[in-house]
């Protein structure tokens, strides 16, 4: 279903690219209608078999068209909302009427660089984004803790084998005393994932374990790679806590956007926070939402993933109305929510702004 909207949601910005830029006095002068309704239909193909075929399959038949239509469909979206603009300012051309088919090939021409600028940002390694976090009740013996975490890696035909050894790579060099996965490590369509990454993913190591919560991505198919993580020697969290050490606990929620659109009861996270001894306490959630309940129950820190931090500009404009807490650090009730922008890329291996990002999270104690 979600597939069938997006498409369709595309199908309509597709026109709408092609309608406006057959007006384009550039466009009209060397390129025919006939040509233009032809490259139309091509670009609309890649995208539907990129996301219905390439999307679920492997091979490089499979990678070669989810690349390529992905990519166009991040670039439809950019060039779409730059010609919007346009029209928007012009009122569809009623105002300006000669400048209006100049404004709108500037526009062109602002969408294709756009999507440069986002294919590069995509393809970069992510960076590690420190921060400190002073939680009242941790020991003065676990001062210092470095928690490294990563989000929605997204692991699939377009991020592989060589993608996450690199992540682990770059995980491992920050010489962590704790991991934590943070959902939607694989993308949870199609085939399971491979084997091949066992060997990878069991290079993740630190002194206080590796710890997996779920995301919304392992609940879409029945070979989600939660398995495979397990196996790997990661400890996954669901709705319940441990004591790491005496005085720091670690708890894990179900991701709470599937928890809700299935019409589950209970309440996960008073569920992974009950009955925890005393101490500084921080929880795993893959969603950034009930961070107030968490809060008055006395979590300290909170770590999410899953907005990407609106992954392609200005997209985040639409995703902060769902999730507010949309990426970085915040402060709610005198308890920090740190949430991750996306280790990986969903959809289109592209990014506007800033990069991809691995948490290193340092706790300090009170003093």
């Amino acid at each position: 279903m979600f597939g069938t909207i997006l498409i369709s949601v595309c199908t309509l910005m597709h026109i709408y690219v092609f309608w406006r830029a057959a007006s384009v006095p550039l466009v009209d002068r060397h390129v025919s209608r006939k040509l233009l309704l032809r490259a139309g239909i091509v670009l609309w193909a890649i995208l539907v078999f990129g996301r219905f075929y390439g999307h679920g399959n492997t091979g490089l038949l499979a990678l070669t068209l989810e690349l390529l239509g992905m990519s166009w469909m991040g670039m439809l979206f950019l060039t779409a909302f730059c010609l919007l603009a346009v029209d928007f300012v012009s009122v569809f051309g009623i105002l300006l009427p000669r400048q209006a088919p100049l404004l709108r090939g500037c526009a062109l021409a602002a969408g294709t660089i756009l999507s440069a600028i986002a294919l590069v940002q995509g393809m970069r390694p992510p960076v590690v984004e420190t921060y400190e976090v002073r939680l009242s009740n941790l020991p003065n013996a676990m001062d210092g803790t470095v928690i490294v975490g990563i989000s929605d890696l997204h692991i699939g035909s377009l991020l592989g084998k060589r993608w996450l050894a690199a992540r682990v790579a770059q995980v491992q060099a920050q010489n962590p005393d704790l991991i934590v996965l943070l959902g939607d490590l694989f993308e949870g369509h199609g085939m399971p994932p491979s084997r091949e990454l066992l060997p990878v993913l069991r290079q993740l190591t630190a002194p206080l374990g590796v710890w997996a919560v779920q995301g919304n991505h392992e609940s879409y198919s029945r070979n989600t790679g939660l398995g495979l993580v397990q196996n790997a020697g990661s400890q996954l969290l669901q709705n319940q806590w441990v004591q790491l050490q005496p005085g720091l606990i670690l708890a894990g929620v179900e991701d709470l956007t599937t928890h809700r659109r299935a019409g589950r009861g209970g309440d996960p996270v008073a569920q992974a926070l009950a009955g925890r001894p005393s101490g500084a306490t921080v929880l795993l959630s893959h969603t950034p939402w009930q961070s107030e309940k968490a809060a008055s129950a006395g979590v300290g820190l909170i770590l999410s993933g899953h907005t990407h931090g609106g992954q392609i500009w200005p997209f985040g404009y639409l995703v902060r109305r769902i999730y507010p807490l949309l990426a970085g650090q915040y402060d709610v009730n005198g308890m920090a929510v740190i949430v991750c922008r996306g280790t990986g890329t969903w959809g289109p291996r592209m990014r506007l702004w800033p990069p991809g990002e691995i948490l290193r999270v340092i706790l300090r104690g009170a003093s």
